[in-house]
């Protein structure tokens, strides 16, 4: 038996490496074990119950007003003493967190093999998205697996000049979506029960990312007033993030507003049927960018570029970037131009058939001499 140890720390790594960890704790020739870092405390563990995912260990490191410095140092000294005594044979990261980077490096300096889940995807600007970028790129330096979930996240390592223990997976989170997406869900929050999703349409915002905080996210914030002006008959749900940032940006611009509705964050469950339900996308998210087009729904992405360039080239996502007159336009269209919209919601979905999971199962069992044959490749 391999003893495989995931480590993660926040909301979205969470979401996409639940189901993962299970599909290891499937199997009879592999201990799969779970170590979280709590970097996002409250938002990790909405996750962690919605999966009935008990971890084995956890750092419990965040603090108020935490740092990029204080989330790696400890994460990294913190998985010194869990490698020490789990002493597993291979540790799994996920995406791009100062989680993952740490956890790759603590690994790495304890001599135990990384997998990095959700490898080679680039943006190539090392400050956009900030800090993730060189996240994910060290931690790719780091790592002797590497699950891409698509082939332009592969050809991105190769041509960096990784070529071994390179597989082509899809992307777990579309095997998330299989077990929490239900039409009849009930949601939690009161308000989400009482939309109309048929009669008024409803758009989901989230506008997060630390590259976007200052004048960016002001823009975007009044470009959304002006949507919600200007279209008395649409909906905006936006679930703020907890940052006190994003919490005062939000409210400055868009309280007041009958039909803005800010929010709680949501836990998983209900995100993704909001996600379901919902009639369009506006995120800043890397996840989101995944997710809504598994959904069918059509994604404006409020940043500049995107790692994620397969959602912009099936034509089910648009880089919409952060100046209010673009956002408010490419916005408006999608609302008033059915075909516009129908274009980019029956567009294919290129990030996986929801069989990611089990392709990295197998080959985690191919590299340790578990099985003879290499998992088949994503062909999407």
């Amino acid at each position: 038996m391999i003893k495989v140890m995931s480590v993660f720390g926040t909301r979205p790594e969470a979401i996409k490496m639940a189901p993962l960890v299970k599909e290891l704790g499937r199997r009879a020739e592999i201990q799969s074990l779970c170590c979280v870092t709590a970097q996002h405390r409250q938002m990790l563990d909405t996750v962690l119950e919605a999966f009935s995912l008990t971890p084995d260990y956890d750092l419990n490191i965040m603090e108020a007003r935490q740092s990029l410095y204080t989330i790696t140092a400890k994460a990294l000294t913190g998985m010194q003493g869990v490698l020490e005594e789990a002493r597993p044979d291979l540790v799994l990261v996920h995406g791009d967190t100062s989680t993952t980077f740490a956890g790759a490096l603590a690994a790495f300096y304890a001599q135990i093999p990384v997998g990095h889940v959700e490898a080679g995807l680039r943006t190539y600007d090392r400050y956009s998205p900030f800090p993730e970028e060189m996240n994910r790129t060290l931690t790719g330096d780091l790592a002797d697996l590497h699950f891409c979930p698509t082939a332009a996240n592969r050809d991105n390592l190769l041509r960096e000049g990784i070529h071994q223990g390179v597989f082509r997976t899809g992307n777990t989170v579309i095997d998330a979506l299989k077990t929490t997406v239900r039409p009849d869900f009930t949601f939690h929050t009161p308000l989400l029960n009482q939309l109309d999703y048929t009669g008024r349409r409803v758009v989901l915002v989230t506008c997060h990312r630390r590259e976007n905080y200052g004048p960016p996210m002001a823009h975007i914030m009044s470009a959304l007033r002006r949507l919600a002006q200007d279209l008395p008959e649409v909906e905006l749900v936006y679930p703020v993030h907890l940052s006190p940032v994003v919490q005062e940006a939000a409210h400055s611009h868009l309280d007041g507003l009958a039909n803005v509705h800010l929010i709680e964050p949501l836990d998983v469950l209900e995100m993704h049927n909001l996600m379901a339900r919902a009639y369009l996308v506006l995120t800043d998210s890397g996840g989101l960018q995944e997710e809504a087009p598994a959904l069918g729904k059509p994604v404006l992405v409020l940043r500049r570029e995107t790692e994620r360039p397969e959602a912009v080239a099936a034509g089910t996502v648009r880089l919409a970037g952060t100046e209010e007159e673009t956002v408010y336009a490419l916005a408006r269209e999608l609302l008033e131009d059915r075909a516009s919209y129908e274009k980019m919601a029956r567009a294919v979905n290129p990030y996986g058939d929801g069989w990611a999971c089990r392709r990295i199962a197998d080959a985690i069992e191919y590299r340790f001499g578990l099985r003879d044959d290499p998992p088949e490749d994503w062909q999407g």
